[in-house]
């Protein structure tokens, strides 16, 4: 269980590729929705990979950037709490939406408003308080989850799938995965004294020992 808690990241790199694989084995078979329902399920495994492989700085920003930490390699958010968070939360929801499709477009609704809450904060929010231009998940942030959102909207307009029900339902779903799913959830399981500690490739520059 440590070494997915380290590697899970990976992984999903790996899925992407899979999935990736097998959208172009079935590209004929697929509605315009259910391509993009699958291709938000890996623009979030690219996402979560560019945050904590490629770039890796992620868990170090959040932790001394938006929370001031003096144990940035742990507190608030730790190893546990990021498993928890991108893989329990993040994958099962945006996989359920791809398998659903056009059965649960509230929650293809909900999944693009996460996608469209990393969009702002990494854009605005991580960059203000941090005093940069780039952070870990910028990149992907607008190659691949803005992207999704366009087609998005493009694709329910051009069918009409959006009922009255998937915005009743989607909306406040997005703002409780957004703020529960993420926010709140680091700060339930903020441990000082967690035994989940962040590798330092996963700390900012500065705070490496």
């Amino acid at each position: 269980m440590n070494f997915f808690r380290k590697h899970w990241y990976d992984l999903g790199g790996a899925l992407a590729l899979i999935v990736g694989i097998g959208l172009y084995i079935n590209r004929y078979s697929l509605t315009g929705y259910q391509w993009l329902m699958w291709c938000s399920l890996i623009s979030l495994f690219l996402h979560q990979l560019e945050e904590y492989r490629i770039v890796r700085t992620f868990p170090g920003m959040i932790n001394k950037v938006m929370y001031n930490s003096v144990l940035p390699d742990r507190y608030p958010l730790n190893t546990n709490t990021a498993l928890y968070v991108n893989v329990f939360v993040g994958w099962i929801v945006y996989l359920l939406a791809a398998i659903l499709a056009e059965k649960a477009i509230w929650l293809g609704i909900a999944t693009l408003l996460v996608s469209a809450g990393n969009i702002i904060a990494h854009t605005i929010v991580f960059n203000w308080k941090g005093k940069t231009v780039y952070n870990a998940g910028l990149a992907t942030s607008w190659l691949f989850f803005a992207p999704c959102l366009f087609f998005f909207f493009k694709i329910v307009q051009a069918n009409h799938l959006i009922t009255l029900t998937d915005l009743v339902i989607g909306i406040p779903l997005g703002i409780v995965l957004n703020v529960v799913g993420i926010l709140k959830m680091i700060t339930w399981f903020a441990d000082k004294n967690t035994p989940y500690v962040f590798e330092q490739r996963n700390l900012l520059q500065r705070d490496r020992k």
